[in-house]
Parts: structure tokens; C-alpha cells; sequence
């Protein structure tokens, strides 16, 4: 057999079989005397077919079946020894003068190939790291929210200005069917709560979402509605009122921040309000740094230039999946997917230039750590190793949560080596500013 490879770009190339009768004869003679047998031709008893009928009959089939079991072997070998780091799988070229008889049968695959391309961590950029501070206001907001949430809510028959107004936010057209509790200060505008005012359970008070909040972006929790959707959403919503309520805030007392944070971790308004900010300022640093590797990632993306093999793809996607794609369908797949693709290669190629590897270990230990901070949120503040490791067992024997949490160990490595090779701009900013430079109008 002669195999070769035809360069057609720095990404495409064909690869070219060349099977002769020496390459398949003995196994194909070895399937027609194992067929001999069991053949049954009319006028012959069963096993008493002569050779050449049999291979008459089923010769053609078998021929076919070994040759294909030689070429996808050596395909796969040819694969290996080349190295080639294959973009999809081989695709099989279709030759309308192919025949089965020709002394020599040549089979083409189309393959894609990784792309070489150079990856500067370090270019020159306009990223901002935000370091996300609580302020007094966001800080009296949550020690308010506190007290209504463990205070004593006493219904009322109608909405009044203090009231606490459960309901749910529902546009049929737009899919919307939310339950939520509303207050006077969640709306950008007072005169919009005013319309609820005097309403009963049981009422419908119908409002627009077009400029309803002071950041468009809370139309995301009170309502479900799509980020993409946030800025141009401009309907009515009808909200069903279901109860009515006004607050009998808790005391700020020893007995509410012992249930809060555990007994003697706060013992004070100001050590209420300092764990508060701590406990905030490290939530968003969280999202300070999703954020960043948001802004780098479409860095890379867009300053990392290199070719796909974009045609190749398009074909190769047709013939993957259950569902098997039209031309269109995958070329809408392949323009949703690329960005994805382009970052996957960009990834690779900074975890080998860094030397970034994840070991066992490093799972383990990221592992550990999600399980002890998930443990402390439902009340375990001081769980044994042996209880924590326990999990963390059953927990690395699932492939499906190993997979998952291996990209986690991978995306937290590389958000350290982009801190460090792309030396972003720190710039403090309170919730606000961080939701606004994230999000924007």
C-alpha cells in the first residue's frame, strides 16, 4: 500500500491510499473458504457450492468489507506516525470513476489540521482588572435586607408605600412568567410603584420594561429575560398581585448574628457591617475575575490571527452528531461554534507555551476546596478530612464531574498566568461602576 500526504494550504491537505490486490487477497480468501460452508445456492446442497459460485455470489461483498478494514486501519496508523493534529476526523473524497475492479483502488480523505500560529500574551492591551469595593450604601442595603428577611412580615389588605408586593411578572408573547417580591425602591422611577398603591390581591397592575429599572440588567432576575435582551426588550408586563406585606424588621441582637454567621463570629453592628463588605468584596472579586478572563479571552481572540480550516469543517459537521446537518445547518453551527474553537486552540497553545499541566493533585485539591466552601454554606462550618475526603472520592469517580471540574483547575490557571503576562490595568470601582463597565447601556 502507498500512502501520502498532498498539501493544499497550511491547514487542508488530502490524504492518498493506494490499495493493491496484494494488500487484501489473503484475508479475503481466507472469508470466502470460512463462507464455503454456509453458502446455499439454488440446485447445490448447503456446503456444496463450488468455490467459484461462492465467491460469485458473495466475493464482491467481502472484497469490499477487507479492503475498507485495511484502508481505515492504515489511515488511523498513518495518522499517528505523521503526528497530525487533526481538526474533526478524516472525511472520505467521493470519486464517481471509482471501481472496485481496477487493479489498484485509490482512496482520498480530506483532512483539517491545527493551525501554527504565534501567541503573544504579553501585546500590548486596554484590559482593566477591577478590584470591586462595598460601599456604605450597597452595605446599609444588605443590613436592611437582612433585617426584613428575618423579621416578622405582617400582611396587609392593600399595597401601601412600605409594602413588600409578591406577585408574578407575566408577557405571554415574550415567554415571561416570573414570581418575584417587588418593593418602592426596586423601580427607577417612584411614580411607577405609585400605580400599585391601594391595589388588592388578586389585582393586575401593568407595567413597561422599557427603562423600568435603574440598570436594564435587573430585568434578568425580576423577570427571566435574556441578557442579549436586556437594553432592547420594550413591552408590557401584567403582574398578578398574590400577597401583601410590610416588615417588622428583626433586631440587630447577639441572636440573629449568631444565626447568621455562627455563635460569637459577630458581636456588633460594625462587625455585622465589616463581614458584610468582606464577605460582598469577595464575591466580586469572583466576578472581577470572570470578567477579566472575559476581556482576555476576547483579547486573544481578536489579536491572535490565524486560518481555520473553515470549509473542511463546515463538511465535517454535517456528518457528526445523531442528527445529520444540511449545508446550511452547519454552516450556522460553524459561525456559532468558531469563537469557541478559536479559544480552544488559543488555550492549548498557552497552557504548552507556559508548561501549564493539571495533575491529580491539583483536582484534588481544587476539589477539596469547592466541597469545604459548599459544606460552610449549608451550616458545616468544621467538617473532618475524613467526611471532606469522603466526598471528594465520590465525587472524582464520576468522568462527567471530572471533566467539569478539570476545566474549572484549567480556566483558574490560566486566569493566573493572564494576570501575569498581560499586566492589566487595576482600577477600583464600587458594584455599580463594575456592573456598568461590565454591562453597559
Amino acid at each position: 500500500m502507498d500512502i501520502k500526504r498532498v498539501a493544499i494550504d497550511a491547514v487542508n491537505e488530502t490524504i492518498v491510499m493506494t490499495v493493491v490486490h496484494m494488500d487484501y487477497k489473503g484475508q479475503v480468501a481466507k472469508r470466502i473458504n470460512e463462507k464455503m460452508p454456509l453458502a446455499t445456492v439454488k440446485g447445490f446442497r448447503k456446503g456444496a457450492v463450488p468455490k467459484d459460485l461462492v465467491e460469485k455470489q458473495y466475493g464482491k461483498a467481502i472484497k469490499q468489507e477487507e479492503v475498507q478494514k485495511v484502508v481505515d486501519l492504515a489511515l488511523e496508523r498513518f495518522v499517528q506516525s505523521e503526528r497530525l493534529n487533526l481538526l474533526g476526523t478524516p472525511l472520505p473524497k467521493v470519486n464517481e470513476a471509482f471501481s472496485w475492479d481496477a487493479e489498484e483502488l485509490v482512496f482520498e480523505y480530506e483532512i483539517g489540521l491545527v493551525p501554527d500560529f504565534t501567541l503573544d500574551l504579553e501585546a500590548k492591551n486596554d484590559i482593566v482588572k477591577y478590584v470591586v469595593s462595598a460601599d456604605a450604601k450597597l452595605i446599609e442595603g444588605q443590613v436592611e435586607r437582612i433585617q426584613k428577611q428575618f423579621g416578622t412580615a405582617i400582611p396587609q389588605e392593600v399595597v401601601a408605600a412600605d409594602s413588600d408586593v409578591t406577585g408574578t411578572f407575566a408577557n405571554e408573547e415574550k415567554g415571561i412568567n416570573n414570581a418575584t417580591t417587588i418593593a418602592a425602591d426596586l423601580f427607577k422611577d417612584k411614580a411607577t410603584f405609585d400605580l400599585f398603591i391601594g391595589k388588592k390581591v388578586g389585582d393586575v397592575v401593568t407595567v413597561n420594561t422599557k427603562g423600568l429599572f435603574e440598570d436594564a440588567h435587573q430585568l434578568m432576575d425580576v423577570m427571566k429575560v435574556n441578557h442579549d435582551d436586556v437594553h432592547t426588550l420594550d413591552v408590557d408586563v401584567a403582574f398578578t398581585i398574590e400577597a401583601i406585606n410590610t416588615a417588622e424588621l428583626a433586631e440587630l441582637n447577639q441572636e440573629l448574628f449568631d444565626k447568621l454567621f455562627g455563635a460569637g463570629t459577630v458581636s456588633s453592628l460594625e462587625e455585622l457591617k465589616a463581614k458584610i463588605k468582606e464577605d460582598a468584596e469577595s464575591q466580586f472579586a469572583t466576578q472581577a475575575d470572570q470578567k477579566l478572563l472575559g476581556d482576555v479571552t476576547e483579547f486573544l481572540i481578536e489579536s491572535t490571527k490565524f486560518d481555520l480550516p473553515a470549509e473542511f469543517l463546515k463538511k465535517w459537521l454535517q456528518t457528526v452528531g445523531e442528527k445529520k446537518l444540511s449545508p446550511e445547518e452547519a454552516e450556522v453551527e460553524y459561525t456559532r461554534s468558531e469563537k469557541g474553537l478559536r479559544f480552544q486552540l488559543i488555550e492549548g497553545r498557552a497552557m504548552a507555551q507556559s508548561d501549564i499541566k493539571i495533575t491529580f493533585e491539583d483536582l484534588k485539591t481544587f476539589t477539596t476546596k469547592n466541597i469545604r466552601q459548599q459544606m460552610a454554606q449549608f451550616g458545616q462550618t468544621n467538617p473532618t478530612d475524613e467526611e471532606v475526603q469522603g466526598i471528594v472520592a465520590r465525587v472524582l469517580s464520576n468522568q462527567d464531574e471530572v471533566k467539569r471540574l478539570s476545566d474549572q483547575v484549567v480556566a483558574e490557571k490560566l486566569l493566573e498566568l493572564f494576570k501575569e503576562k498581560a499586566n492589566p490595568t487595576t482600577k477600583e470601582v464600587t458594584y455599580d461602576e463594575f456592573i456598568a463597565a461590565s454591562y453597559g447601556e
